[in-house]
This record gives structure tokens, sequence and C-alpha cells, in this order.
């Protein structure tokens, strides 16, 4: 019965015409749904706002004077709507403020956010108080908002997580800015709580390899043991990420091609220590099958699986393959093999074409492409170093085949001289496919190379001195020329070495 008296209810409402009422100054006008009036926009003021232009908020509104209207209709909520979407409001309102045959005049009445007058933080050390500042998107003069506050909270939180303090709280609290009622000041209080270190660690579905190797793999993430130093028992996240890759890593090199972590799940064992469960689903052991070769015309296949190394019947092992597809130590490679003789644009690409039970085939794709020529070789970064002194040590030469083992060797040559940073010691091939040359460029970074030395010995009764310096990098023939004086002349890669030894009157030596 409840139900037939609903419904009844609903059919007696929709057989009604729907009115809105509408305010107009101090008096209210009818407008039925079911007839809207068309009207002509004649003019809109904006109520409320004090730190915002009023003919830009019209603008965002979308409403236009002089345009035609619906009444009701949709272009009130629309205009309410993309005022929404600046999150620049806590309300909005738009009212009809008055009617004048065809012409109606609107009213829109705001609720300004407050601004960050200026914030400040509780419960921290001033060096992580900098390291949050510049995660953070708070700065004076920015609209809080509910996502700002709980965006703030979210970024300290983690920030903490990945030092290993997992339980801490952000509390923010606002107060009224006293020289700007339009001002928020900010306090950021937060509670670190104490660092939750890792009580225990379980593989759980682990049969393959016993759970201390699997721990092993875990190279930032530890148990708590007393006689641990070198490494802390805490929990960081991102490095528990990582270390999770390696225990897979290692499923997949034994021929556990579908080895995957199923879930983990972490437990408070107390305030300070959590329990780590990690469920792997171990999958079957893979072997290689197949293995076809396509697309090469320069070497045999036969000669290929050479290199390659891999039988029918051995373990699959991803990582394996790609080395020795590409990435070798030994540069005994399929890769290094191309590239050592000019194939520049050599790709080459492992298909697995079927997969049957515990067996795999493979189809190696490779693309050879033209031998590229070396065209033009320039240095960078040489602010002291003449180039003649580096050009000599480099042995890609143009006109000659490119070649991957001179590149390697002349980057060793470089670094044999010591005048460079070998952090930052790059090798740019730039080649042009089209004409089937290949520039190359070398990028350095000068280093201080220069020694001195300063030592003072006793014997004999007497004290011995020693004072020396070595520069490694001089220019003999610039001696005259004063503009390359720094604090000598220097770039041409020769060496000078001054040196004196002297006990007062009695023994002195010099060397030059």
């Amino acid at each position: 019965m409840k139900k037939i008296h609903f419904v009844f209810l609903l059919l007696l409402l929709l057989s009604k015409p729907m009115i809105a009422q509408i305010n107009l100054g101090n008096s209210i006008a009818d407008i039925s749904y079911d007839a809207p009036v068309e009207y002509e926009l004649a003019g809109i003021t904006i109520q409320g706002i004090q730190n915002l232009d009023k003919n830009a908020i019209i603008t965002l509104s979308g409403l236009n004077v002089g345009e035609k209207i619906m009444v009701p209709g949709e272009d009130f909520s629309k205009a309410t709507k993309k005022l929404w979407e600046q999150n620049l409001f806590g309300d909005i309102k738009i009212n009809v403020s008055k009617i004048v045959g065809e012409n109606i005049f609107l009213e829109i009445q705001l609720t300004e956010l407050p601004k960050l007058a200026k914030f400040g933080f509780k419960g921290a050390s001033k060096s992580e108080v900098d390291k949050i500042r510049e995660k953070i998107e708070l700065a004076r003069g920015k609209v809080v908002t509910e996502n700002l506050i709980n965006n703030t909270q979210h970024i300290i939180t983690e920030y903490y997580k990945d030092k290993g303090f997992l339980n801490t709280q952000v509390q923010i609290s606002q107060l009224q800015d006293t020289t700007d009622i339009s001002g928020i000041v900010m306090d950021v209080n937060i509670d670190k709580k104490t660092k939750v270190k890792i009580d225990k660690i379980n593989f759980i579905g682990a049969i393959t390899f016993p759970q201390k190797k699997l721990k092993r793999q875990l190279k930032e993430t530890k148990e708590k043991k007393f006689f641990r130093i070198f490494k802390t028992s805490k929990f960081l996240n991102e490095a528990f990420k990582e270390d999770l890759k390696n225990v897979i890593s290692i499923y997949n090199e034994a021929g556990y091609r579908d080895a995957r972590i199923v879930s983990r799940k972490i437990e408070d064992v107390s305030e300070e220590l959590i329990k780590v469960d990690l469920t792997i689903d171990e999958g079957i052991k893979y072997y290689y099958r197949n293995i076809k070769w396509l697309g090469n015309t320069k070497y045999t296949s036969t000669y290929l699986d050479q290199i390659l190394g891999i039988n029918k019947g051995d373990l699959y092992d991803e990582k394996m393959m790609n080395e020795r597809l590409q990435m070798s130590m030994s540069g005994m490679d399929i890769s290094s093999l191309y590239m050592d003789d000019g194939y520049l644009f050599f790709n080459v690409d492992p298909v697995e074409i079927q997969v049957e039970r515990d067996s795999i085939d493979f189809e190696i794709r490779i693309y050879e492409g033209k031998q590229a020529t070396i065209n033009k070789v320039t240095v960078v970064g040489n602010s002291k170093t003449n180039e003649h002194v580096i050009m000599r040590e480099i042995r890609t030469k143009p006109g000659e085949l490119f070649r991957r083992s001179d590149i390697i060797r002349s980057q060793e040559e470089l670094n044999r001289l010591n005048y460079f940073n070998p952090q930052t010691l790059g090798v740019t091939p730039k080649p042009d496919p089209q004409t089937g040359n290949v520039d190359i460029e070398y990028s350095v970074e000068e280093k201080p190379s220069d020694q001195i030395e300063l030592q003072g010995g006793w014997g004999a009764g007497r004290v011995v001195g020693t004072f020396g310096v070595s520069f490694n990098n001089f220019s003999l023939k610039n001696v005259f020329n004063k503009s390359t004086w720094s604090p000598l002349p220097s770039g041409d890669g020769q060496r000078i070495s001054l040196r004196a030894q002297s006990n007062g009157s009695f023994f002195q030596n010099y060397s030059f």
C-alpha cells in the first residue's frame, strides 16, 4: 500500500506544472518550468567581493550583457559551474534583481575563500621544514581550499613515511589574520611519533628459495637485529618497492618467468614495530626451446647462435638474454658485434612466439641498417685544455666506419689524462639515417689536476722541510702570452714540476 500511495503522489505532482519562485527585490515572481520565458540580459552586479576584479568574474561566468537567456534555464547552472571551477569561492548564488519588460537584471552573490597570509611549522627541525617547503604548494596569497589543506597533510605524511615515521600525524589550524580580514594564518602541527622498525619479514608461498636468500635481496629493508650496525631496520616505502623488484629478479633468473608478489600485508606489532608478510606466486619453471633469427644478412644464424650462447633446454633467463643481445660487460654480445663494424642503426628485438607448457620459442628480429661513416668529431666543455690535446686521445676519426669499441677506448684515454671529471664525461652520436653519416660530440668538464706537496721531517738532530708543486696541464708556448696565464699558462697537456728541500744553510736541494 505504501508503494501505491508513493506512485499516486508522484503522478499527482507530475500532472501539475512546476513553479519556480524568483526573488525580485522585495517581491517574488512565479515562473513555470514548463513555460520558461526568454529575456535579454540587461545587467549583472557582483556582491560580496573585495579582492577580485568584478568584470573578470562576469567574464568567467560566461554570462554576457545583451544576450538572450531562458528563465528558468541552463544558463544559471552553467554560470555557477564555471565559477565553482575557479576554486575561489566558498558560496555562489545567482539571483534575479529585477525584470523590466523583456529585460532581466542579475545579481551574483559570492563568498570569497580566504587567502593565505602566512604559515608556520611546529614539531619539525629546520632542515626538515626546508625540505617540506620545497614539496608543498603553500605560498603567501594562495587561496585556502579544502583540497589545499588535504594535499599539504598528504605530502607531509608521505615525506615522513619515506623517513621511517609511518604513524606521523599532521594537524592544520587556521586563524584569522589580525592585519587582513580576508587573510588566514595557517599553523602546521607535525607529530612524527616514533620511527617504525621491522620486527619480522615472512615470505609466504616461497618454495624454490629459502627465506634467508629472499631476505638478502631486500637490500634496504631489514629485520631488527642486535648485530645489525650498518643497515637500519626502518621501513622506507620507496626503497621497499625497489627491494621487491630484486626478489622477483632472482626468480626470473632461475627460470620462473611468471613469478610475482600477489599481496603484501603490513601489521603493527607495537607502536614501534611492524610485521611484513609477502605472499609469492612462483609459477612454473620455463626453458628455452627453439630460437630463430630473422633479418640477419651480415652474419649467419649459426654464428649468431654461438655469440648468444643459449641452447635448447637451457633455463629461461630474460636478463641473461638481454645482456647477450645488447649490453654484455665483456663486449661479447650481438649489438657490439654489429656496432663494431659500423652498423650504428642496428636494432635487435627478441619476441616470444610460442609458450607451450614449460617451453618458450623465440624469434629474434634484427634490423641491420646501413654502415655509418663518421663525418665530424667535436668537443664541448673544454674551457682550459686545448682541443688538439683532446683530439690526439680520441680514436674516432672522420671518414672511418663507426665503431663502438673506438668510443669506449676514447673515453678511457680521456679519463687517463686526469684533466676532466669522469662522472660527466659524455659521448653523443648524432646519426643521419638519410646519408648514413654520424657526427660524434664529446662533452667534458674541466677539473683541477695540479698538485702541491708540503712536508717536514726530523733526522740527525735537524728539521728537513720539503716543498713541491706540479702543474699537469702546462703550456710552454704561451709563457710569454699574458692573456693565457690563469695563474700559469695551461692547456697543452705538458707537465712542469718544481721541488725544493732544505734544513737551513747546511743542506739545500732544488729540482726542476
